[in-house]
């Protein structure tokens, strides 16, 4: 009856919104194309990396993968396909925010998103907004925020494509899209399967990854219809499923398996006038695991959970200098799980957003957020962020905001071990970033510092048992550089991208680096391109990161080759060829200690475009 409710209102108020607005036909292509469109009108001052189709082309095989060759981010993975990790800035996993087109879709468990559940072959590009994001996507966004993106194109189009690819470790990977199109209608659909044995060698040892098989399923459904000249009703669906065993150590063996079930629907309504653009969306989230500590035995725990949210988005442009924006959003939460029992929490968020341009060249955003959480207090969090454009070429960008995070389910509520005690995380941070765009060439470099209180962290306790406390503060500051590099001389292609990042992360009780922080992370991507055909180069260098028992795991240098070939360019089907080495130069290394990787290996994979 209550959720009944506030829909009703919801609804009543998004009207009331519509009813105020001119009905002048009026079409704003990002507003047409984004669900998350104030990622783009509310972020001059931060630093945000895109990763269009291209790249998602070149790095199919897991997101962990994506990000890592083509981002800051670190990753802490158990071994490849299981439990990834990011920690974005030195901050940990539960501090970055994973938005599913404008909707964090982080776990009400453990308040992180296993980043080798998502699969990427269907979306449109992949957002990276570094940098305090609690204003508009809060708890958790810290760090820095992941967007995931589908993007509805309202033109005249028809086009679809299949992948297959095979690889080693009997890896299997099926893949096809469809996008279609016209003036008033448009969608995308998408199907992927993964499979495989993963059972590659350690290297230097006569073992070999064991129990580390996994398979996922996805499905991937948007769909947009203007219903009039000014409004646009859009759906939006996700489902993802995997079947994973855990694969053990060099010195543990594991029987255990994991099974996840997730699926994300949305309906989105837009108004588009003049000088009010409204935007009222429902979106249910459900995420659901089994975890086996014998695979091979019918017992398992479980858990589950069931959020509903309601978001409307007011857009009033008070001049061509002044936009003034509101947000309120209404979660309503449900879990249950053998041990964490039966669960509910209720959020309501409010939240005011002012961006304002006094000259061509400086923009600034001035941004408050209340949220009123069910168990807690939450803080009053602010963003403000600024970019001054001094010359054609340069431009200078800087935000500093206030963020948080609040316990999640697993945290309040887990038995053995849970804490109802905690109070949420409070951050404060600042960033000043510098771009340099002269003809072919883009630099980004950025400083920023972060201070945490009250951190959330599970250790254990005199017992043994493990438990999470509020510990004392921790702060986190370093740099940020990332170059890009494009030429093209008749059908010659060159571009190159590097990006490095110096991180200090540190306890202030004990002055340390934090648990699995690299102080250094580098990566680099060479692509050549010369009629039909292409090749690619990606290296990555991580640095020593220290481990729980406080041991230095030693710095490792990882590279991967990719030569593909269009079969058909100039056809209205193409066939394309590609091969792909991982780790060419077949170097051991680990991101988990005692968790070895691949050692080289190969995939083959034929992309048909129709």
């Amino acid at each position: 009856m209550k959720q009944n409710i506030v829909v009703f209102f919801a609804v009543c108020y998004c009207v009331l919104s519509f009813g105020q607005t001119p009905t002048d036909s009026i079409q704003f292509l990002d507003e047409i194309e984004l669900s998350d469109v104030k990622l783009k009108r509310n972020a001059a001052g931060f630093k945000v990396t895109v990763l269009n189709d291209s790249v998602l082309n070149k790095n199919t095989s897991t997101f962990t993968d994506l990000l890592r060759f083509n981002s800051n981010i670190y990753f802490k993975e158990n071994g490849f396909g299981m439990v990834s990790s990011p920690s974005f800035r030195g901050t940990n996993a539960s501090q970055t925010a994973v938005i599913w087109n404008g909707i964090n879709i982080n776990s009400q468990l453990n308040g992180q998103t296993d980043f080798n559940t998502i699969n990427t072959t269907n979306f449109s590009s992949v957002d990276i907004k570094s940098g305090g994001g609690s204003v508009q996507y809060g708890s958790g966004s810290i760090g820095g925020t992941v967007h995931l993106n589908n993007k509805l194109q309202f033109i005249n189009h028809f086009n679809s494509t299949a992948r297959v690819s095979l690889g080693s470790f009997n890896t299997k990977q099926y893949s096809l899209s469809t996008d279609f199109g016209n003036t008033n209608f448009a969608g995308n659909i998408g199907v992927s399967y993964v499979d495989s044995d993963n059972d590659y060698k350690y290297l230097d040892t006569d073992l070999t990854n064991q129990n580390g098989a996994f398979n996922n399923q996805n499905i991937n459904a948007n769909l947009g219809y203007f219903i009039s000249d000014t409004d646009v009703l859009k759906l939006y669906h996700q489902t993802f499923f995997s079947d994973r065993n855990f694969s053990g150590t060099l010195v543990a063996p594991s029987k255990s398996g994991y099974k996840d079930f997730n699926y994300r629907n949305m309906l989105e309504w837009s108004h588009i006038g003049t000088t009010i653009q409204s935007k009222f969306k429902v979106a249910n989230l459900h995420e659901e695991y089994k975890y086996f500590e014998n695979k091979e035995k019918a017992n398992f725990s479980f858990g589950k959970v069931n959020t509903l949210v309601l978001k409307h988005d007011l857009n009033y442009d008070v001049s061509d200098k002044i936009a003034l924006k509101s947000i309120l959003e209404y979660n309503t939460i449900d879990g249950e799980g053998g041990s964490f029992g039966s669960p509910n929490r209720q959020v309501f968020s409010a939240t005011a957003l002012l961006q304002h341009n006094p000259t061509k060249k400086i923009t600034y955003g001035l941004n408050l957020r209340k949220d009123f959480t069910s168990g807690f207090t939450s803080p009053l969090v602010f963003s403000v962020d600024s970019k001054i454009q001094l010359t054609k070429n340069y431009a200078i960008k800087i935000n500093a905001s206030k963020n948080y995070r609040v316990p999640t389910f697993n945290d309040l509520f887990w038995q053995p071990g849970g804490n109802p005690d905690l109070v949420p995380e409070s951050s404060y941070q600042i960033d000043l970033g510098q771009e340099l765009n002269y003809k072919k060439i883009n630099l980004k470099l950025n400083a920023y510092y972060i201070t945490t209180s009250d951190l959330i962290q599970w250790r254990p306790n005199t017992s043994g048992l493990w438990s999470p406390i509020n510990i004392a503060e921790t702060e986190h500051y370093g740099v940020e550089a990332e170059l890009g590099f494009k030429q093209q001389f008749k059908n010659h292609n060159l571009e190159l991208k590097g990006l490095y990042s110096y991180t200090i992360a540190e306890d202030k009780t004990a002055s340390q680096q934090l648990l699995y922080v690299p102080f250094h992370k580098a990566n680099a991507n060479l692509s050549y391109g010369y009629k039909q055909f292409s090749m690619y180069y990606q290296h990555l260098f991580n640095g020593e990161v220290f481990t729980l028992s406080r041991d230095e795991l030693p710095f490792y240098n990882v590279s991967n080759i990719g030569v593909a070939y269009n079969l058909n360019s100039k056809g209205n089907t193409n066939y394309i060829v590609e091969l792909k080495v991982n780790n060419i130069f077949n170097t051991y290394y680990e991101n988990v200690a005692l968790r070895p990787m691949p050692n080289r290996n190969f995939t083959i994979q034929t992309t048909i475009k129709f």
